[in-house]
């Protein structure tokens, strides 16, 4: 029945968590025709929704204003709706402790409010990054609270987000989406799910491949741009130009793909994703050597740019005490408000300690909000 209702259009689709990945994907399936209700604790966002607003960058407020113009749309902070819906998509964040270990308290939260509410025939799908084993050993044991058996009287699975924000060319319709089921049964109901938004599914055997393909994804761009940080270093010393010998071996038409130097890792995924495998793979008395000496050469790059600078100032006579250093770009990448792990906030506390006077720019962040790591009294300056 409840793959019935998918394929006819009739099922309700609920996400829980309106971030970067969260609305989008209400956008989708209310895009597909489907009856959407987006849930999340922060009322703002709430109240930004049904006023037609957008809180993402990225996301033009023509959308939610699209979404609202219908009765097909609802979002709210009462959590007790989702015994009225088919399908719960969970798109909460997974950041790292202070000590860079996994930080589940938002799943496991949303797993123990979905197990308040519950019903048999519904499809919880999983979102959100983590390590192999979190579906099954972590989310369903909760889910399961309500006395309620996986597989027997509702499904399960997981599906890795593959947002990219601000990419003009690939979206949820053209991404193919990798998706794995606690059974053969679940499996079935999420490949109907994911079918209605997307061209193309990647069904693989259990819930635990499609969240090791999420961390190889990340893991394979996080190792690749410390080799590239590290040549940077080791470039710039012997006199050679980088970025001259990147677009040179990018003339090779096969067995090579071009990674750029930066301040440091941004975003939600590179940053964060492989330190939960790192930490998974203890628990198998297994050391990640490659994705650890990534994440130190990534992390170091802040402190590169930092001394870097208090050296060009030396040759010129300045000292860095004192100085004026401007920013550009507060954001992880460009023509984005999304700040998450974003090197230049480690920046301005690296030349804030060397006695820097800091400024800013950025278009889309006119002022740095509270975040989990930073407390910034800051706002953009003209250039």
């Amino acid at each position: 029945m409840l793959i019935e209702k998918i394929k006819g259009r009739t099922a309700t689709i609920g996400v829980i968590g309106l971030g970067y990945v969260g609305l989008p994907a209400l956008y989708a399936f209310h895009q597909a025709g489907f009856n959407v209700i987006g849930f999340d604790i922060d009322t703002k966002k709430i109240e930004a929704l049904r006023a037609g607003n957008s809180y993402l960058s990225h996301f033009p407020a023509e959308n939610v204003k699209l979404m609202v113009s219908t009765n097909r749309f609802t979002v709210t902070s009462d959590f007790n709706f989702l015994n009225k819906i088919d399908v719960i998509i969970v798109c909460v964040p997974t950041p790292l402790t202070r000590h860079r270990e996994p930080d589940l308290r938002y799943v496991l939260g949303t797993a123990e409010t979905i197990a308040k509410h519950i019903r048999r025939g519904q499809l919880v799908v999983l979102e959100s990054t983590s390590y192999p084993g979190t579906t099954d050993d972590d989310f369903r044991p909760i889910l399961e609270v309500s006395g309620l058996k996986t597989g027997i009287d509702f499904n399960l699975a997981y599906s890795p987000e593959r947002e990219d924000p601000n990419n003009r060319e690939f979206n949820s319709q053209n991404t193919p989406r990798v998706v794995g089921g606690y059974t053969k049964e679940c499996l079935t109901a999420a490949e109907a799910l994911y079918q209605s938004i997307t061209n193309k599914t990647v069904a693989v055997s259990s819930t635990r491949t499609a969240e090791a393909a999420k961390l190889l994804e990340n893991i394979f761009r996080s190792i690749n741009l410390a080799m590239v940080n590290e040549l940077k270093i080791l470039f710039s010393r012997m006199g050679i130009d980088i970025w001259e010998v990147i677009g040179a071996a990018s003339t090779k038409p096969f067995g090579f793909m071009p990674f750029y130097p930066g301040p440091g890792l941004g975003g939600h995924c590179i940053p964060v994703d492989p330190y939960y495998l790192t930490w998974k793979a203890r628990e198998y008395d297994f050391i990640t050597r490659f994705i650890e000496l990534a994440g130190e050469i990534n992390t170091a790059m802040p402190y590169y740019v930092v001394n870097t600078t208090i050296s060009a100032l030396g040759r010129n006579g300045k000292a860095i005490n004192n100085a004026h250093v401007l920013i550009l770009g507060i954001a992880y990448k460009k023509d984005v408000n999304d700040t998450r792990e974003s090197p230049s906030l480690k920046l301005i506390e690296l030349f804030g300690n060397q006695g820097a006077h800091i400024d800013y720019n950025d278009p889309y962040i006119p002022t740095i909000p509270p975040l989990r790591k930073y407390q910034y009294d800051m706002a953009s300056v003209p250039l």
